[in-house]
């Protein structure tokens, strides 16, 4: 029991960190109904420049307290997302409005290929680290109830408590707040939120901006976990069964989404995995999601699109 709570909770904290790359996908195509392929290079991009302003300003300014470095690096790294999702909106969006799906699509990929490239330009192709302090060394718990206790990562513990508290901030800023309900209006129906004084521009920028903040929190934890280097795109891609899994419409259906693959994959590789020989965490997520896309195309908690004809 004790082995198998272990991974449970393991796969609960990877799963937060899922749903928070997810999220991305789901704000974007809520507000604008554009699946974002990008979000996996936002993620790189901003990790990058994370990592190279918590550089580049001690040497800049003469500072010499990492906490104050790692703080203005994450000023002028969320500076640098929201100035990209400007440019995004501006040179791309605006001039694609009530296109077909397919064109966004396209359009997001070569935001992909071109956020790729820029940041090799402007921050280098090497690995890079980030370092925010998290702990490393693990930490066990339960010693009375389980022989030998439950044995936890502090760091990807921290990594999940920050994950969740910013899901639930994202979750009041769209309940509570005029901005979130305006969001939400245009994601129910562009055109009556026009007619109503709502501008779809500016919403567009908050919304890439959001998104963007997501991607650099994501970057931060995944980079602080495995290092700034371009493969770290691909961890994104793990984001895509989460969001087909719980609706690509639905915040808490990318939560529920990360939480079960992240608790389905590391117990399949567990339990199942000998029997096969391994490798199943690579394929679980896929497999699952191509599962739903059988029997419940638009997921667990999406809405289900009916067209009259």
């Amino acid at each position: 029991m004790g082995f198998f709570l272990e991974t449970l909770i393991g796969g609960l904290m990877a799963g937060m960190l899922y749903s928070l790359i997810a999220l991305g996908f789901v704000l974007i195509y809520k507000a604008s109904g554009v699946f974002n392929f990008a979000q996996g290079a936002m993620v790189l991009f901003a990790a990058l420049a994370m990592a190279r302003f918590a550089e580049w300003i001690p040497q800049w300014t003469g500072v010499q307290s990492p906490l104050l470095a790692n703080l203005a690096a994450f000023v002028l790294a969320m500076l640098v997302m929201v100035v990209i999702a400007w440019l995004i909106e501006k040179l791309a969006l605006s001039r694609l409005v009530n296109q077909e799906g397919i064109t966004l699509l396209m359009a997001t990929l070569g935001i992909t290929y071109f956020l790729d490239g820029l940041g090799q330009t402007l921050f280098g192709n090497d690995i890079y680290k980030i370092d925010v302090g998290m702990p490393k060394d693990p930490v066990l718990i339960g010693e009375s109830l389980f022989q030998g206790g439950l044995l936890v990562s502090k760091e990807d513990l921290y990594a999940a408590l920050i994950a969740a508290l910013l899901v639930a901030l994202l979750a009041l800023f769209f309940q509570k707040t005029a901005t979130g309900r305006a969001l939400r209006a245009v994601a129910d129906d562009h055109q009556a939120a026009q007619s109503i004084g709502i501008p779809l521009s500016t919403i567009w920028v908050i919304v890439w901006s959001v998104a963007g903040f997501v991607a650099l929190v994501a970057g931060i934890i995944w980079g602080s976990k495995l290092g700034v280097q371009f493969s770290l795109s691909l961890v994104a891609l793990k984001a895509l069964p989460v969001v087909i899994l719980g609706g690509l419409t639905s915040v808490p259906g990318a939560i529920i989404g990360g939480l079960i693959i992240g608790v389905g994959e590391k117990l399949s590789e567990i339990y199942i995995g000998p029997t096969l020989g391994g490798g199943i965490e690579i394929w679980f997520a896929y497999v699952l999601a191509l599962l739903f896309l059988l029997v419940r195309p638009q997921g667990l908690f999406g809405e289900k699109i009916i067209d009259r004809v």
